[in-house]
């Protein structure tokens, strides 16, 4: 029985308890209706605030309706001349006395080949013009004695004619033993490598011992005295150029004074340019190999001005932007201008477009900066340029 009333009083508190949670969300809903009443009544709060004008940094435009563009062409300073020197004829490599980086002088031996079967012919060759000198010798005196007994009545002129050929023939002999010995001269002196040029070995491709086919480079000699630097240019530019008149070209290494030689004035299939050679004056300001430059000077007539490349962002069809910061009535506001790049440097570009003279452009924080946004403009004279930059 006990059990049983407990379970009785617990069912009017569930009751009353839900019966409250109802009356509390009857309430909070009614003020939540009054609140939004009274809203409607008061209409719409608007905040009025007014943006506070970034600080930019600004240059003004100096509109130029030129400009002078200076341009480098690049080329190599290489030796005049190099040679990859070989025997003329193959044999065994029996002396190279020159190596990589040795210094040589003009008319220096530097290999030979194993000319010994060479010196055995030429001995050879030499006896045999000996022996020619010889028969011959004989044969003009067979010429003197016929010719005495025709004097005398004893021989024929047919004897005397025949003693003469001979003697003849046998002068001959003499001279095709020389040719023989000369050949064999001239194939002992081709034995050796000799420099056709001062310079300096870069390349030795044998050693002794080695078997050295006929033209076969066995070193490499390139001139260190005389240097010369090709370089391409546009034909409009190639024809100013003046033949021998002397020019600076620059390098790693330093300025160097070089002397137009000459000019192809034929425009390659390939790279479209005209070859100009010039002669380096002192091959020792720069070595062998060096990339050198020549700064030619033009004027292009572009209407434009130089802007920071700070200033420029990318726009759509190939074209930039930059900001100007646009004077209005209620103060000064960034307004977007488009501009076509002619010409760019390190940190400078040369632009035409939508500038005039005076505009203020906006040269940092352009990450900041949206169309129509006030801006607080200042000109910072120590980076504010109006002529090209150098």
């Amino acid at each position: 029985m006990t059990d049983q009333g407990e379970i009785r009083e617990k069912k009017p508190t569930a009751i009353k308890g839900l019966l409250f949670l109802i009356v509390m969300l009857i309430v909070a809903a009614a003020l939540l209706a009054l609140a939004l009443s009274r809203r409607s009544e008061e209409g719409p709060q608007v905040v009025e605030t007014t943006p506070t004008p970034i600080s930019v940094a600004t240059e003004p435009v100096a509109i130029q309706t030129s400009f002078e563009l200076r341009e480098l062409y690049s080329g190599l300073a290489a030796p005049r001349r190099t040679s990859q020197l070989g025997f003329q004829s193959g044999g065994r490599i029996s002396a190279i006395s020159a190596d990589v980086g040795d210094p040589i002088r003009q008319g220096a031996v530097l290999a030979r080949l194993d000319t010994r079967a060479l010196n055995a012919q030429l001995a050879s060759a030499e006896a045999v013009v000996e022996e020619a000198r010889a028969g011959y010798a004989l044969a003009r005196n067979t010429v003197d004695r016929q010719r005495t007994l025709q004097g005398r009545g004893h021989v024929s002129q047919q004897a005397v004619d025949e003693a003469e050929a001979q003697a003849a023939t046998a002068f001959a002999r003499i001279e095709a033993a020389k040719a023989q010995s000369d050949t064999l001269r001239v194939q002992i002196d081709l034995a050796r490598i000799v420099a056709p040029f001062d310079g300096v070995v870069t390349s030795r491709m044998a050693d002794e011992g080695a078997i050295a086919a006929p033209g076969t480079p066995v070193l490499e000699l390139v001139e260190n005295g005389r240097l010369e630097a090709r370089v391409g240019l546009p034909a409009s530019l190639a024809a100013t150029l003046e033949t021998g008149a002397d020019y600076i070209l620059s390098s790693d290494a330093g300025d160097v004074r070089a002397t137009l030689r000459a000019s192809t004035g034929v425009i390659g299939s390939g790279d479209r340019t005209v070859s100009t050679v010039f002669d380096i004056a002192n091959a020792g300001d720069v070595p062998a190999g060096a990339v050198v430059r020549l700064g030619l000077d033009r004027d292009l007539d572009a209407r434009g001005a130089w802007v920071p490349i700070a200033s420029l962002s990318e726009s759509t069809r190939g074209l930039w932007s930059v900001f100007v910061a646009q004077p209005g009535n209620e103060g000064t506001f960034a307004e977007r201008r488009l501009v076509e790049i002619i010409h760019s440097s390190a940190d400078r570009a040369y632009v035409r477009g939508a500038l005039e003279d005076g505009d203020l452009i906006i040269t940092d924080g352009l990450q900041r900066i949206t169309p129509g946004q006030p801006v607080a403009p200042r000109t910072d004279r120590a980076v504010a340029q109006t002529v090209s930059p150098s």
